[in-house]
């Protein structure tokens, strides 16, 4: 099984570690696509500081973020599980997991990401501020470098197991799955229930993915298809629909009414 996780738009700066370090990342393929982006970003963010700023979608308050980008290649790196921050992350709470939940994890969560493409949580990266939607200099939109680069890294981690699709829609955009891997991916979707209606929720949304990914890993059972996953959900106390098959995967709504 494979979980991909959206990256958080807020992240932990680490206060001291090693540099970044391209070659140490997990998923190697990624490699030249990460450079790519990686130049570009701190080529825009090492020039003029507002146009910087406006092409990253930032305020005059977040001046230092265009600053900390600029200075990636030698800004303190951290385990990507202690960057990443945010609803999704605070509600996984990685550092609280148990030994074999952690070790679940290792192999089993990964991060799609605007900058590196797909990190594991114990890959070491700094905070950097660029968005999914972003659209560099040079390089054009994110998202198109990723669609370019990222299946092959994707279908080497998931193997023949099943894929759990947490990603958000921006995310989404980064990588679609071919047919044969649609055919084993559970795309879930968390719904909000209140008087009878049904919506998506943002802090719902991201609080009981971050819960399910969780429940999963300290559960340790391994669902092989769509179906098997609503079930072992279900098992583990959650109302699950189950949609039709589509080219995206198969859809399971996660119906909750309180956070």
């Amino acid at each position: 099984m494979l979980i991909l996780l959206p990256p958080s738009e807020g992240k932990t700066a680490p206060r001291r570690g090693a540099p970044l370090d391209l070659d140490a990342l997990s998923s190697p393929v990624l490699r030249p696509a990460r450079e790519r982006v990686l130049a570009a970003l701190v080529g825009l963010c090492s020039g003029d500081a507002a146009e910087a700023a406006t092409v990253l979608g930032l305020g005059p308050s977040q001046a230092e973020l265009v600053e900390r980008n600029a200075l990636l290649r030698d800004a303190a790196t951290a385990r990507a599980e202690r960057v990443y921050s945010g609803v999704v992350y605070d509600a996984l709470d990685p550092a609280t997991l148990s030994a074999a939940a952690k070790r679940r994890a290792a192999s089993r969560v990964a991060v799609v990401s605007s900058l590196f493409g797909m990190v594991r949580l114990g890959d070491r990266i700094p905070a950097y501020r660029l968005s999914g939607d972003a659209v560099l200099p040079g390089l054009g939109p994110v998202a198109a470098v990723w669609r370019e680069a990222l299946g092959p890294a994707v279908v080497d981690r998931l193997g023949r197991g099943l894929l759990v699709d947490l990603r958000s829609s921006t995310y989404v955009a980064f990588w679609r799955p071919t047919p044969d891997v649609a055919a084993r991916t559970a795309s879930v979707r968390v719904l909000h229930e209140v008087d009878g209606a049904r919506k998506v929720v943002s802090h719902f949304n991201k609080a009981t993915k971050g819960r399910i990914v969780r429940a999963l890993l300290e559960d340790g059972r391994d669902p092989r298809t769509p179906a098997a996953l609503a079930d072992l959900l279900r098992e583990l106390g959650w109302t699950v629909e189950v949609g039709e098959p589509t080219a995206r995967g198969t859809l399971l709504d996660v119906v909750v009414s309180e956070l």
